[in-house]
């Protein structure tokens, strides 16, 4: 019993019930004088020269067209009526340009998706290489459904 005992008046062995803090303190005091020593050291900035970059201007826009397909599938091309077997012939001449031109697609909610892939084809094989779709952003979408 002596080898494993507290202390010599002490009859029950229970073990302490108190955290001795002040290793903690100490660690904390520690760590307070480090960052006050290195605070000044991090907002130090130092004085760089960078080269200079030299680029050219970039290029125009591209031109854009727009093909809008209403509810029914009727094609419009910028805004004015075109009939479907002179869409193929208005989008190779429009592949022709250069630069490019992007073409945007609107279409009507309530046009069959059919309709729209049948344009993307036309536009892949006149040689369009930019589609992009035209969205209405304020449409609230609670009315969409």
């Amino acid at each position: 019993m002596m080898a494993f005992g507290g202390f010599q008046g002490s009859s029950d062995p229970q073990p302490m019930a108190e955290i001795n803090t002040t290793p903690l303190v100490d660690v904390m005091l520690v760590l307070l004088i480090i960052f006050i020593i290195t605070a000044p050291l991090l907002t130090h900035a130092i004085r760089i020269d960078l080269p200079q970059a030299r680029s050219q201007s970039s290029p125009e826009k591209p031109q854009t067209v727009t093909v809008s397909i209403d509810a029914a599938g009727a094609l419009y091309w910028e805004g004015q009526a075109i009939a479907p077997e002179a869409l193929a012939d208005r989008l190779a001449a429009a592949a022709a340009g250069q630069p490019q031109p992007e073409l945007h697609l609107r279409a009507d909610r309530d046009t069959r998706y059919q309709v729209l892939a049948e344009l993307m084809a036309q536009a892949r094989q006149a040689g369009i290489a930019r589609i992009g779709f035209v969205t209405d952003p304020s449409t609230p979408a609670a009315r969409r459904n």
